[in-house]
């Protein structure tokens, strides 16, 4: 997959190196000098991140679509806030202070002030490092010295952080930031997990491998943690990208999301850039079995709002200027991550991506909106049941992301 993984599969050194991660370091490692992308958070968007450099690095799936340093008339920034996503996803209040990680690449120098002016514009309890809310370590889970900074991972650390903050305000959040967006952001993975952490979000993918079937047990095969993915923005005709496809994780598509004159008083359909597909190398799950047209691993499991031309409302100050609004598959894997929080989904047997598939009431079924073309019309096109793009739904409250009694 990587350049480094390449050669720790040559030396058959690959397990013990991931499995090392797992525990965290006692003392901070010396920081290595990192090449910094030139991504950049523009005030007309497209993607946050910039083209990796290499094709096989990751690459974040945050959008930004417009910026604005001052909230709309009405007091409140455009886009999508808390409020309006606890209402279209039916989401209770709860005071579960739950850790979810995020895990990103590079240094987003605001994160904490950031976060400190979205959570107050929308009336969100503070979360900060002083009340230990939030802590923002590097990838061996200490707190210097920080990766290099970089204005396109920096928007994807702070729509991440929102995120989480909308649909779990009472959660903890821990920040784990990777050197750069190579293999070590699995090695920051393995650093949130070896912390304690128990929801962990990863909102970045590249495309399939035959050696994510050497490195997917090692890293995401933990009982009692829920780990939630990005499918990816280009559509069906991109193939399922990894970490989504792994059948550890649960895959988590993009959808456009409206107010309507309807008993739900939202209405719902497949966001065109929603990644989906077929595994090439990671086996089917037995939870998939008979539900999907795949014979391996499908992607996606389930969906959220993804679509930056209707999206959430996010405040980035290193390299934007304040209130944007933002999408991406991106912000559906830390959105996701907050209801499985708010269910309690860890700790229990079973990986938590099969427990929408035991309770699918507990989901928005939607049926309209298409990724592309494809032989198998499930495959890139919303229908009743699962799909590709949206996977069985969205969020309907919190039971479809509860273990199954």
């Amino acid at each position: 997959m990587h350049r480094s993984l390449r050669s720790a599969v040559v030396l058959g050194s690959v397990t013990a190196m991931l499995a090392a991660t797992a525990a965290v370091m006692p003392a901070a490692a010396e920081a290595a000098a990192v090449a910094v992308p030139t991504g950049a958070a523009t005030s007309d968007g497209r993607l946050g991140c910039a083209t990796p450099a290499d094709p096989t690095d990751f690459r974040c799936f945050g959008h930004r679509r417009t910026a604005s340093a001052t909230p709309s008339s009405g007091g409140k920034p455009a886009g999508f806030g808390p409020a309006d996503l606890r209402w279209a996803y039916r989401l209770p209040r709860s005071p579960t202070h739950a850790t979810v990680a995020i895990v990103a690449a590079y240094d987003n120098p605001n994160a904490e002030s950031d976060l400190a002016v979205y959570r107050a514009t929308f009336g969100l309890p503070p979360c900060t490092s002083a009340n230990g809310c939030f802590r923002k370590v590097n990838q061996q889970g200490m707190p210097a010295p920080l990766p290099a900074a970089d204005a396109g991972w920096a928007g994807e650390i702070s729509l991440d952080l929102a995120m989480v903050s909308a649909a779990c305000a009472t959660c903890r959040i821990l920040l784990v930031e990777a050197d750069d967006a190579s293999m070590n952001l699995l090695t920051a993975v393995g650093t949130a997990v070896g912390l304690g952490a128990r929801y962990v979000s990863m909102s970045w993918g590249t495309a399939e491998e035959p050696l994510e079937a050497v490195i997917d047990g090692p890293v995401f095969d933990h009982p009692g943690v829920v780990f939630t993915a990005a499918s990816g923005d280009s559509g069906y005709a991109a193939g399922p990208v990894y970490p989504a496809s792994s059948p550890w994780v649960t895959a988590v598509g993009g959808t456009t999301l409206a107010r309507s004159p309807t008993p739900r008083g939202w209405t719902e359909i497949a966001w065109p850039g929603s990644g989906s597909g077929c595994s090439a190398y990671l086996a089917r799950p037995s939870f998939q079995h008979g539900r999907t047209p795949c014979a391996s691993r499908a992607t996606a499991d389930v969906a959220a709002i993804g679509d930056p031309d209707a999206g959430v409302a996010v405040y980035q100050t290193y390299g934007d200027t304040g209130w944007g609004t933002d999408g991406g598959t991106s912000a559906g894997a830390p959105f996701i991550a907050g209801v499985y929080a708010l269910a309690g989904a860890a700790g229990h047997a079973g990986t938590a991506n099969s427990y929408p598939y035991q309770a699918r009431a507990g989901l928005f079924d939607v049926v309209r909106g298409s990724t592309g073309s494809c032989a198998e019309t499930r495959l890139c096109t919303a229908v009743r049941g699962w799909d590709g793009p949206t996977g069985l739904g969205t969020p309907n409250g919190i039971a479809a992301f509860a273990p199954h009694r």
